[in-house]
């Protein structure tokens, strides 16, 4: 499960990775709007987080693991660091809640991206749909719309013909 940290978004499967591109964006306006060094820290972290995501699926388990551990015990001092900042001691907080959801997509490489950015594009044509179209009249048209979109995006995921997925999925 990949989302952002919204609390209708938890605890629906056994592993949730929060999406760090919107906790980047997080601690980039702290590291912009405060002279704490904390979130610069967090910002360098999660940059060492970024650049693992890029080879996670070249390195082995064994090394994934050792990375992980490092940037357990790097996250573990960042969040330990006092601050005066309110702004820091709140992203402090908000990272702590979280911080069991930040490293799963090592556990996890290839299938689990570090981002919801994946998501959120394959959402992109049902959002420009309903605003151009003006949203659906009907509720049975909407759930109809997601139904084929996630036949065909799931179809598209597996490799195989959205076209000869939905023809079974209508035979079934």
């Amino acid at each position: 499960w990949i989302s952002d940290r919204y609390t209708a978004q938890q605890g629906h499967a056994a592993a949730h990775q929060t999406c760090l591109a919107h906790l980047a964006r997080d601690v980039a306006y702290v590291v912009e709007v405060s002279d704490d060094p904390v979130p610069w820290r967090l910002q360098l972290w999660l940059h060492s987080v970024f650049t693992l995501a890029e080879h996670v699926t070249d390195l082995a388990t064994s090394t994934l693991a050792a990375k992980r551990r490092s940037l357990d015990r790097q996250l573990g001092a960042i969040l330990a660091t006092p601050s005066g900042c309110d702004l820091t001691r709140a992203l402090q907080a908000k990272i702590r809640r979280a911080r069991d959801q930040l490293l799963v997509f090592l556990a996890h490489p290839g299938p689990v991206e570090p981002t919801n950015n994946g998501s959120e594009r394959l959402l992109r044509p049902a959002v420009i749909q309903r605003k151009m179209t003006n949203g659906y009249r009907a509720m049975w048209a909407a759930e109809g719309e997601a139904d084929i979109r996630t036949v065909v995006d799931t179809a598209r995921l597996a490799g195989r013909s959205p076209f000869g997925t939905i023809l079974k999925t209508i035979g079934a």
